[in-house]
């Protein structure tokens, strides 16, 4: 399995704050849940056997933004290089720009090859990111988000959703490299932590 999962949420700026943490606990939920499946989960055996749930951000709403969508329908198929010496054939769908604690930061989303090979992935769109707390409360390697070609020109994302590559949790994974490009000059402490001990 080469995400950890497919969930978007759509938000409205009509929710309140009450429905917005309480879809956010079932997405950790859920996450947590897939951790603790011994026929889902990315964690070593013997890691799973003392797995009582994921590390969290406290959920915070200022970490879901609308994104303007430019769209790059010329662009070719890549390798990408991994953690292993996979590549995976990936193109930019597009570059979102967004506002995130008063900073003005742009990111690439990627489309997979592979996905649009496969019922239910074919609009899945890949958001890797890095920011400055890789390597202390987060992953070194950086996060990623699941997102879906929207019909417009805009989507939501929703930070509180970042999650690590499973690479992160088990070597036997073979998991995309963030581009380093793909950085927001700002702390994004919202999603899942990484023990970094």
């Amino acid at each position: 399995m080469r995400y950890l999962l497919l969930i978007l949420v759509v938000f409205s700026c009509s929710k309140s704050k009450k429905e917005y943490h309480g879809m956010l606990t079932d997405f950790q939920s859920t996450l947590n849940a897939n951790f603790k499946d011994v026929t889902k989960s990315p964690l070593k055996s013997s890691d799973l056997k003392s797995f009582t749930g994921l590390p969290f951000f406290k959920t915070d709403s200022s970490f879901v933004t609308k994104a303007y969508l430019k769209r790059t329908p010329d662009s070719t198929f890549f390798a990408m290089q991994t953690n292993t010496s996979r590549l995976s054939r990936e193109r930019v769908f597009g570059i979102l720009f967004f506002n995130i604690k008063g900073i003005q930061a742009k990111l690439k989303i990627y489309q997979g090859a592979e996905n649009l090979q496969t019922e239910g992935l074919e609009d899945y769109l890949l958001l890797p990111f890095l920011d400055s707390t890789n390597g202390l409360s987060t992953y070194a390697g950086g996060r990623y988000i699941d997102l879906r070609i929207p019909t417009g020109d805009s989507l939501f994302i929703d930070f509180n959703k970042a999650y690590n590559p499973y690479c992160a949790y088990n070597d036997k994974y073979s998991c995309p490299l963030v581009p380093r490009g793909n950085y927001i000059p700002t702390p994004i402490q919202a999603g899942v932590k990484y023990d970094t001990k």
